[in-house]
């Protein structure tokens, strides 16, 4: 399974984006179960620009796997937080949420985002990150 980040959607969801971004997208859409979580849904569908968009979006996203959030989510996303500020790394609190559910799920989270490399290197989080093809 893989949890994509808004981070990562964004690039796919660009007319004109990376060849390499939107073949490892496509990879990934075709061969993987793909995720997603409340904070993931709010922030793509918060930055529809149109109610054809809005809608358009929010029907591609209703096929993916939800992610519920849950009280023991909450519980393994608040010890997280604890974990990675008691080893010196601050990171907001959405992109924990983001990875809690990713490890939960035992998924790799795809992102473009180096918030996700660093809490990688601090807990059990799994991430492949694009930003190689962005920069």
């Amino acid at each position: 399974m893989v949890l994509i980040d808004t981070s990562a959607w964004v690039f796919a969801l660009k007319k004109n984006f990376h060849p390499l971004i939107k073949e490892r997208i496509g990879e990934i859409l075709s061969e993987s179960d793909v995720a997603i979580n409340g904070i993931i849904e709010l922030e793509l569908l918060g930055g529809a620009k149109t109610e054809q968009e809005y809608k358009r979006l929010k029907s591609r996203l209703d096929a993916l796997y939800y992610i519920e959030a849950d009280k023991s989510l909450w519980d393994s996303s608040s010890k997280l937080a604890f974990d990675l500020r008691r080893k010196g790394v601050s990171v907001p609190y959405t992109d924990i949420f983001i990875a809690a559910s990713a490890i939960q799920e035992k998924a790799i989270l795809l992102h473009a985002d180096s918030h996700f490399d660093n809490i990688s290197r601090h807990s059990d989080l799994k991430a492949e990150s694009l930003e190689a093809y962005i920069k």
